[in-house]
């Protein structure tokens, strides 16, 4: 009997297929990963991604690739079982025992680098985790192909279903949990605007202090600090397109005032600034704050909800009014 050629059908719903897969495991480590990141945060790392943009990209890709793989090889096997000769295509050869190459390294590699760590004495739980993940994910598969090799599935259509639910619960599960970390998407935005409404913030007092060593005085308004010739350009409430509050409390003392939505995120760039630029404690989230002596820079942004003010003093040891040329 001649053996069955591929066709371009078979090909394709071959090649879809296992993109599908390599694309969505890889997601899904990668997703696993960043749960572990967040759970056991390294004390060295002091950049987060304040909007979790991995995290969406990983839940997204999972989100249509991972049912689409499932859909393919529904449609694979009802050809299989239409026409039992196409279990001896050259693809699918290639496909499965390169697949199981693939996660039988995958999970070799893994086991030597949690061997090396260990002797190495650098073993942590996140490394631990991590590397538990690896061999979990690349095993569930390396098994899984190596059944259909064997022909197990087609013994046990049923398990084979069974196995198409559990990986489908996993995966779901996954998704899920991302929810719980960075919120609903109604969420982020509300974060994303309390960022930006902060980094104006730094802005208009930036911009406050350059106008104070000019003019050795604080504006009276917000008005006075616009400059069509330097591009200096107030910013507006983001959320809202109404001004920022700000008052003259002193010779050298002013507030800023926002409404945010939300307390200071942990993982928001106001803390991340803050860590970095901030040796001094950072005041309580919801009450204003003067960092007395330490100048502008040493200022904190954390907030709470609602409408909270910034009480600034300026310095003028720290930031001198700039030298009056003198007429020639």
């Amino acid at each position: 009997m001649d053996k069955p050629k591929v066709t371009p059908k078979d090909f394709f719903l071959w090649a879809g297929a296992m993109i599908a897969l390599y694309i969505s495991i890889f997601s899904l480590i990668s997703l696993l990963f960043d749960y572990i990141n967040y759970t056991f945060p390294d004390v060295l790392n002091y950049y987060v991604d304040p909007y979790s943009s991995s995290i969406r990209y990983e839940m997204a890709a999972l989100i249509v690739l991972f049912p689409l793989f499932l859909l393919l090889m529904r449609f694979i096997r009802k050809d299989i079982a239409r026409v039992p000769q196409k279990r001896d295509l050259w693809i699918r050869r290639w496909v499965l025992y390169l697949t199981v190459f693939v996660a039988g390294a995958a999970v070799a590699g893994a086991l030597i680098t949690l061997i090396n760590y260990f002797l190495g004495g650098e073993i942590t739980t996140r490394f631990i985790l991590k590397v538990f993940v690896v061999v979990l994910v690349a095993g569930a598969g390396l098994l899984h192909f190596l059944a259909d090799i064997w022909g197990y599935w087609v013994q046990y259509p049923e398990r084979a279903r069974m196995i198409g639910w559990g990986a489908g619960v996993v995966v779901l599960a996954s998704i899920a949990a991302g929810f719980f970390i960075m919120g609903s998407p109604n969420q982020i935005r509300l974060y994303r605007f309390d960022d930006q409404k902060v980094n104006d913030l730094a802005n208009v007092q930036s911009q406050i202090v350059n106008y104070w060593r000019s003019k050795e005085k604080l504006p009276a308004t917000l008005d006075g600090l616009q400059d069509s010739i330097r591009g200096n350009l107030i910013p507006l409430d983001p959320q809202t397109k109404t001004p920022y509050v700000y008052q003259v409390t002193g010779k050298y003392s002013f507030k800023l005032c926002a409404t945010f939505n939300a307390e200071t995120q942990q993982n928001s760039p106001t803390v991340t600034r803050a860590m970095i630029v901030e040796p001094m404690p950072a005041a309580p989230i919801g009450v204003t704050s003067d960092v007395k002596g330490g100048g502008l820079e040493q200022s904190t942004w954390q907030h709470g909800a609602g409408e909270i003010c910034f009480d600034r003093t300026i310095d003028p040891q720290l930031y001198p009014p700039v030298p009056k040329q003198k007429p020639l």
